[in-house]
């Protein structure tokens, strides 16, 4: 076992610099309170039809349940804004554009992060010998903001999202669990102050109050883990976001600091950062598939991806175009997708 384990965790943070992370920080896995206010979201069924959240219990906020022998977690962090991307805010005011959550852009960031992750951990195996570890992005039951909180890394915005001074929102988070015994960093304290800019923005009204978001309500959960018929009331509130949604993230002050990606890997892919929604309609099973390999949008499947474009369609201005576009998909096999085509052309009736 490595003699100075302040030394190591020193070393830990140079080799995850040299790994493209942007910050290393270290915790231990006392989550007790987090627990308690985990506890609550889920009786309130703000997760909605994200059963994971609720199956797996407590092992989201005991650390050491989840995987045995757990003393530290080490989170990173991973700027990931592409550089070279039409502005955001000037897609979401084109109504005929689709707006694609700036994350979901380049490769899928499951696989850059672990991969990254995992070459950390082989080496502090090569220095210390063998150590019990697993490495976790977004990837089973991990409470990644109050552990990335813990260890220092930023602080969790009022929209639930961790935050950093010198680098905003614009970040992916991942985490090693180890036996080591090494020394743990200071917690981040909030810097949100009495702004609320994320919560009045939210298209939806997902952020119920400070801290709480519904994520029935989220457009982000509604057009990526939502598998059936999104509510009613809420495709009109959607406009043009096709994936995800970033609105609390392009309001919030803090992101004036935000670093824009050092990795190729989140560089745009497709002309996804403006494309028109009419030529994403008109992709086959086979262009989705294909032109999307290695994107996290691949997940979704062609049904809910033509499910939301549908939805964007129906908020965008009436026009013959739009209107072609939808009645080639009004006889689709999926019942899902001719639900909202039909609810896109009588929108554009309206």
């Amino acid at each position: 076992m490595h003699e100075d384990l302040a030394q190591l965790a020193q070393q830990i943070k140079l080799w995850g610099r040299e790994l493209g992370f942007a910050a290393v920080g270290i915790a231990d896995g006392e989550l007790s309170a987090a627990e308690a206010g985990l506890q609550e979201w889920l009786a309130q069924g703000f997760h909605g039809e994200m059963d994971y959240m609720a199956a797996h219990g407590v092992k989201r906020s005991r650390p050491a349940e989840l995987v045995p022998g757990t003393l530290r977690i080490i989170s990173v962090r991973l700027d990931y804004f592409p550089p070279a991307s039409v502005d955001p805010h000037t897609v979401l005011a084109d109504p005929n554009a689709a707006y694609v959550a700036r994350y979901a852009l380049g490769r899928d960031y499951h696989k850059v992060l672990r991969n990254r992750l995992q070459t950390l951990a082989e080496k502090i195996s090569g220095e210390v010998g063998e150590h019990r570890f697993r490495v976790f992005t977004d990837s089973a039951p991990v409470l990644e903001v109050e552990l990335a909180t813990k260890s220092g890394l930023g602080w969790r915005g009022k929209h639930t999202l961790l935050l950093n001074r010198q680098h905003g929102s614009w970040f992916f988070i991942g985490e090693i669990y180890t036996d080591l015994p090494l020394p743990v960093d200071m917690p981040e304290t909030s810097h949100c102050g009495s702004c609320q800019a994320c919560i009045d923005i939210c298209p939806t009204q997902a952020i119920v109050a400070p801290y709480s978001l519904d994520a029935r309500r989220c457009i982000s959960y509604l057009t990526i883990e939502l598998k059936g018929s999104i509510p009613l009331d809420l495709r009109p509130l959607m406009g043009n976001r096709i994936y995800g949604c970033d609105d609390c993230q392009l309001v919030c002050p803090w992101n004036r600091f935000a670093q824009t990606a050092e990795l190729t890997d989140f560089s745009v892919r497709n002309g996804l950062d403006s494309a028109g929604l009419i030529e994403l309609f008109a992709w086959n099973e086979t262009d989705f598939n294909e032109r999307l390999a290695g994107s996290p949008i691949r997940r979704i499947g062609f049904e809910r991806w033509l499910r939301n474009i549908a939805v964007a369609l129906g908020n965008a201005p009436s026009s013959p175009d739009i209107a072609t576009a939808l009645g080639a998909r009004l006889e689709h096999p999926s019942a899902l997708v001719r639900e909202h085509v039909a609810w896109a052309l009588a929108q554009q009736k309206t």
